[in-house]
């Protein structure tokens, strides 16, 4: 892994860098500032997902690093996919993208973002001046679309549907 100097603050120290492959990432060890403590809720990140042509290098280097719980969800030539766990928390996926990641572009990091209803925050994205780069649709995993904001910085967003549905919080 390529990385810069760890950068030390009074909210807590990290390290930029990137792995095979050329996706960026970021590791952070909590001091004053702990990070985001709400995940899956509407409005707030709700899975992240790495697309990579150098998959199984990816998924060791992730296990073997952060010691995360890999489980292949799909492995078949159409669609390769390993989930990422610690203890009962899902985490994240690593998915095989040579089939469909241009040449020249590194391997890249999704964030998705959870929202009760796709297609109403589509919409209020581009009142605000951001852009679809892919429209929703009804997937097995939500209705999902992409989207960038007015500077070009790309995200996904994630809502239920009929073969996803929303999840009782009471649970």
């Amino acid at each position: 892994m390529a990385c810069q100097r760890p950068f030390p603050s009074l909210t807590g120290r990290g390290l930029a860098g990137s792995r095979v492959g050329g996706a960026g990432i970021g590791v952070w060890q909590p001091g004053l500032h702990q990070g985001f403590g709400v995940f899956g809720e509407p409005d707030t990140p709700s899975w992240f997902e790495l697309h990579t042509r150098d998959y199984q290098a990816s998924v060791g280097f992730y296990r073997n690093v952060f010691g995360w719980d890999t489980h292949v969800a799909s492995d078949t030539p159409e669609f390769r996919y390993t989930t990422l766990r610690d203890g009962e928390d899902w985490l994240a996926g690593i998915m095989d993208a040579s089939g469909f990641l241009p040449d020249g572009v590194s391997a890249v990091w999704s964030v998705y973002f959870g929202v009760e209803d796709t297609d109403a925050t589509l919409a209020k994205i581009v009142d605000l001046g951001g852009s679809i780069v892919m429209a929703a649709e009804d997937t097995p995993y939500g209705r999902l679309a992409t989207a960038t904001d007015p500077t070009g910085a790309q995200f996904k967003l994630v809502a239920p549907n009929e073969a996803m549905p929303a999840r009782d919080p009471s649970n």
